[in-house]
């Protein structure tokens, strides 16, 4: 099944390059979507439809990854839906549309490679591959803005990128005479690692691919990436992406764990992430521009991440259940901005009034996906911060859990302000251009918010015991 879902986005170059026809497009990103969703949805339930394909050694399933892939195929399928609608209102060539789907396919392959990967040197790999797909997408209107983003994303992430790379090596000095990078081999010689030389691979890999997940300060690709990449990629930006990049940062802290040096991990994951939080909630309050917005959110959530990975044990558990009620609500996010600026136009939030007047079912999407991301209750983010906190009071860190509730309403308010702004205002912006007819979207440009927004919220008053029981074998061992 490893190999069906890695192999399929090669054939569907083949076909796409071959017979050149418009309708396979959407056709080959939506199989794709599918077959993903049905092969993770296999994983999750022990069951293999395709038993005589034996895998290739350097990527297996296990009790971690498992979750980031489902929660990766569940976004996908969203994304495939919502991109039915999104490229009908779209105008450009046939051509162009075309590598908008190979980058699409190439991105989701080298996110899956990633999850997937049992190497962390074949890791390394996939996440630098998720870069060169990505930067396509993030280009693909050919702005002047977006060619800068474009360039700033490629710049500062292959930058991330090296460091993590010397990491690695650092990582084999360590290891002395082991010369292996896969996991299992690094978890179970871990005790025998040089401390030193670990550590410093630690520092190294935590700021490279903390530049992949948008982790501060090395997050200053974020922001404007996400504000200029078309809202389906923009979504698998934030819900997809910077997942990959935490998995593999989750795996380099097990190793620390096994290694006796969980401590050290701790402090530079903490510093990480509320300086994450920290950064959202100074820039939240000076943004015009709701996409770039939701960015900033991004970035906090990933500090919130790091900072639950950090406290260990149930920290880690709250971290997992964030991770996924993260990625549902704010994909709902970032989709639903798309809709907005295909109503009105433009990116400003001061030129976007009355939203809920002009659109109904995208304002109260507005307003729910921002009621997820706050974490208000049934929210499942809720549950994972509250879990936290508690945390965070059992283990008489009494400060950082003042700090961590101050900024999170800090972050909560500038958010709020502004979507409220949006959603209820009646007055007109002197800048907005009157429309002389409403602008009219197509069902699949709401479907996937209303499913992921109900998921997110149901599994905040209820989780069911085969989800429940995922979460807690992919935080055993922290």
């Amino acid at each position: 099944m490893i190999n069906l879902i890695l192999l399929f986005p090669i054939l569907a170059f083949v076909i796409l390059a071959l017979f050149k026809k418009k309708f396979l497009n959407n056709l080959m990103i939506n199989l794709y979507a599918v077959i993903h969703f049905l092969v993770s949805m296999a994983f999750c339930l022990n069951i293999d439809f395709l038993p005589m394909w034996k895998p290739c050694r350097f990527f297996a399933v296990d009790d971690t990854n498992k979750i980031f892939l489902a929660v990766m195929s569940v976004v996908f399928l969203a994304v495939a839906v919502y991109n039915n609608g999104y490229v009908q209102k779209e105008t450009s060539l046939t051509k162009k549309l075309r590598h908008y789907t190979y980058m699409v396919l190439f991105f989701v392959f080298s996110m899956t490679g990633a999850v997937l990967s049992s190497n962390l040197g074949v890791s390394w790999v996939f996440i630098e591959g998720t870069t060169l797909a990505s930067a396509y997408l993030i280009y693909f209107h050919k702005t002047k803005h977006s060619i800068e983003a474009a360039w700033k994303y490629v710049f500062i992430c292959s930058i991330g990128i090296a460091l993590a790379f010397v990491g690695i090596i650092l990582m084999t000095v360590a290891t002395g005479n082991l010369n292996t990078l896969f996991y299992r081999d690094l978890y179970n010689n871990a005790p025998l690692f040089n401390h030193f030389w670990l550590q410093l691979s630690f520092v190294f890999i935590l700021f490279g691919i903390g530049t992949k997940m948008g982790l501060a300060p090395v997050h200053f690709w974020l922001p404007d990436a996400h504000a200029e990449a078309p809202s389906p990629i923009s979504a698998l930006l934030s819900a997809t992406l910077l997942n990959s990049a935490f998995l593999m940062i989750v795996n380099v802290f097990r190793i620390m764990v096994f290694a006796g040096c969980a401590d050290y991990a701790r402090i530079m994951l903490l510093v990480m992430g509320f300086l994450s939080l920290f950064i959202t909630a100074v820039f939240v309050y000076h943004i015009n521009n709701y996409k770039r917005m939701l960015a900033y959110s991004s970035i906090e959530n990933m500090g919130i991440l790091a900072i639950g990975t950090a406290l260990g044990g149930v920290g880690m558990l709250a971290a997992i259940i964030h991770l996924i009620g993260h990625s549902l609500i704010k994909a709902s996010f970032f989709l639903t901005s798309g809709n907005i600026l295909e109503t009105y136009g433009t990116k400003k939030i001061k030129a976007v009034t009355g939203l809920l007047k002009r659109d109904r079912r995208t304002g109260w999407l507005w307003v729910a996906s921002f009621v997820g991301i706050a974490a208000f209750p049934p929210s499942v983010l809720f549950v994972s911060e509250f879990l936290m906190v508690k945390t965070m009071f059992l283990q008489k860190h009494y400060l950082i859990c003042a700090l961590f509730l101050i900024l999170l309403t800090i972050v909560i308010y500038g958010l709020g302000k502004a979507v409220i702004r949006m959603a209820f205002s009646a007055e007109k912006d002197e800048n907005q251009e009157e429309t002389s007819e409403k602008v009219k979207l197509d069902w699949t440009m709401y479907v996937p918010q209303i499913v992921m927004l109900v998921i997110a919220f149901t599994i905040g008053i209820y989780m069911p015991q085969g989800l429940s029981q995922m979460v807690l074998m992919a935080v055993a061992g922290f």
